[in-house]
């Protein structure tokens, strides 16, 4: 049973890596973001209902990391929508200010 999540959060992260690392629109990469985040939470409530000890820390970090998530992804969404005003596309290979 614990190798079905197992298996179901590696994909869930492995699409989540893909499109933060292949795309170009700053909200995929966001929601790709999540996904991974998503696929975490699902190993660490997976191991704390079937792994050696089980225990209840594992859903605490859940929640932590979910809470976390959330913050993440209201000031990612702040921080596009200030970018989109002032540059006009949501590309992040036009991101490049803090280069220069």
């Amino acid at each position: 049973m614990l190798s079905s999540y197992l298996t179901l959060a590696a994909i869930l992260f492995c699409i989540g890596l893909y499109g933060a690392l292949v795309k170009r629109n700053a909200v995929v990469v966001l929601l790709s973001i999540e996904l991974m985040l998503n696929a975490v939470n699902l190993n660490l409530v997976a191991f704390s209902k079937y792994g050696a000890v089980p225990a209840l820390s594992g859903q605490v970090f859940t929640l932590f990391t979910i809470a976390v998530s959330a913050a993440e992804a209201a000031v990612g969404i702040a921080v596009l929508i200030a970018l989109f005003r002032a540059r006009g596309t949501v590309n992040v290979d036009e991101f490049d200010e803090m280069r220069r």
